[in-house]
């Protein structure tokens, strides 16, 4: 990884976007994966691409992230700052699928 003040300030910027914890979103990720069929046959199908990222950076230190890593930082927090802090039920999906609740303080 770069080490950075860019890298510094995307850190911060990503963890106050994301405020849900690593529990909060794997248990949502699930939740909203599976149907009323049940899970998939994989684990991974059905979840979300970019809220596997958020939770693939969560479990890591930030001397640790990689260009991926990075990556989904900035896709986060430009979601989050675009879509701002819209309630309405399919913007709020949206954003927990990235680790966002909005109608959290």
């Amino acid at each position: 990884m770069t080490e950075g003040f860019d890298t510094n300030v995307l850190w911060d910027e990503f963890h106050r976007a994301v405020n849900m914890n690593s529990e909060e979103l794997r248990a949502y990720l699930l939740a909203d994966a599976s149907d009323e069929n049940g899970f998939p046959a994989d684990p991974d199908l059905g979840i979300d691409e970019l809220g596997r990222g958020v939770l693939h950076v969560l479990s890591k230190r930030k001397g640790d992230l990689t260009k991926a890593d990075i990556e989904v930082m900035r896709e986060v927090v430009n979601l989050v700052e675009t879509m701002g802090e819209m309630t309405d039920d399919g913007s709020r999906r949206t954003l927990m699928t990235v680790g966002h609740d909005p109608l959290r303080g």
